[in-house]
């Protein structure tokens, strides 16, 4: 029966022969050994090295488990007879061998590659990676008060509130919704402020004219934001089918990625003037361009490049798109620099 709740869950994040665990593995080892010898070495302190796993699993462990996708997969586990313990522990299993070797094994892959490390240092982080992901999946029920099977079971919100009627369509007006609809994204935004407020402790000890075009293309990788077609299929057909939709979203949406950038970069000049001080009206110039540059970029992806074939939220926020628009930014913030 556990076997039978594991294969359930594992074949639809892996595939039905589990090719495409196969495939990420081989990607890992590529990148792995490609790191490896170019030679590229950073010197890193193991206690680094076990704080990166640990968090880091930790976070996709819960995505996974509060992720969307996932709540018809379990309601249709609850609808069979089960064991609640076995399901529980399959479950998990199955969640954490995908969070392990699919997102956790891709960034060991690349810090093992560049650092120095003994087999004690990498066998511990591996541990405390598997340690994160056995607290998540003991805490997240514990968000509900319940420690049986349905505290896992992801509840669809109720749809019977109060909407305002509007005469007139407004997608700023959806996008906010949206926004305040998924509260981790709103968490995820918070977050890049708090990055905003510690870089310039990171890299204060630079000329700003070097060091803020970098920090400007830094926060331009709010994922959750930049990824609304492709999270949302439906809302995505609905705009390519309807006739004018095409720039009647593209713009307001372009729009709402540049503000909620602008906000992160002024909190960034705001750090950086209260800390070092120099702040001119030519950085904060440069904060609004590299703000609507990086939102056109992301919304042209979205638009022309949208993420498919996904099987839970955690694959599109990890997805390897992420970093387009950062490193275009980030070489136009070298370019930026020597001007």
């Amino acid at each position: 029966m556990m076997k039978m709740s594991f294969e359930v869950t594992a074949k639809k994040l892996f595939g039905v022969n589990y090719e495409r665990l196969i495939r990420t593995l081989f990607l890992e080892l590529v990148v792995f050994w490609g790191l490896h010898i170019s030679g590229l070495r950073v010197e890193i302190a193991p206690s680094i090295l076990y704080l990166m796993a640990g968090v880091f699993s930790a976070g996709v462990m819960w995505q996974a488990l509060s992720s969307d996708d996932n709540r018809a997969n379990m309601e249709n586990m609850l609808m069979l007879p089960f064991e609640g313990r076995t399901l529980v522990f399959s479950y998990v299993a199955a969640l954490g061998t995908y969070t392990l070797l699919t997102k956790t094994a891709a960034l060991l892959a690349v810090v093992w590659a560049v650092g120095h490390w003994s087999w004690a240092e990498i066998l511990c982080s591996i541990l405390c990676a598997l340690a994160a992901i056995a607290a998540v999946a003991c805490l997240y029920p514990l968000r509900l008060g319940r420690t049986d099977a349905y505290a896992f079971y992801v509840r669809p919100a109720s749809r019977r509130q109060t909407v305002k009627v509007h005469r007139r369509y407004s997608v700023r007006r959806y996008l906010f919704r949206y926004l305040m609809a998924h509260k981790n994204y709103l968490v995820n935004t918070a977050a890049m402020w708090g990055v905003a407020c510690v870089l310039p402790v990171l890299l204060g000890q630079m000329e700003a004219r070097f060091v803020l075009p970098i920090g400007f293309a830094i926060l331009s990788l709010n994922t959750p934001i930049c990824i609304l077609l492709s999270c949302d299929p439906a809302l995505e057909q609905a705009v390519r089918f309807l006739p004018g939709q095409g720039k009647a979203f593209r713009v307001p949406y372009c729009l709402f990625i540049f503000g909620c950038n602008l906000a992160a970069d002024i909190v960034f000049l705001c750090s950086w003037q209260i800390q070092l001080g120099g702040i001119s009206p030519l950085h904060a110039l440069m904060a609004a361009a590299f703000a609507l540059l990086s939102a056109a970029g992301s919304v042209l992806l979205e638009w022309y490049c949208p993420i498919r074939g996904w099987k839970i939220e955690s694959d599109l926020w990890h997805h390897p798109r992420k970093y387009v628009v950062p490193a275009v930014m980030l070489l136009l913030a070298g370019l930026a620099s020597m001007l």
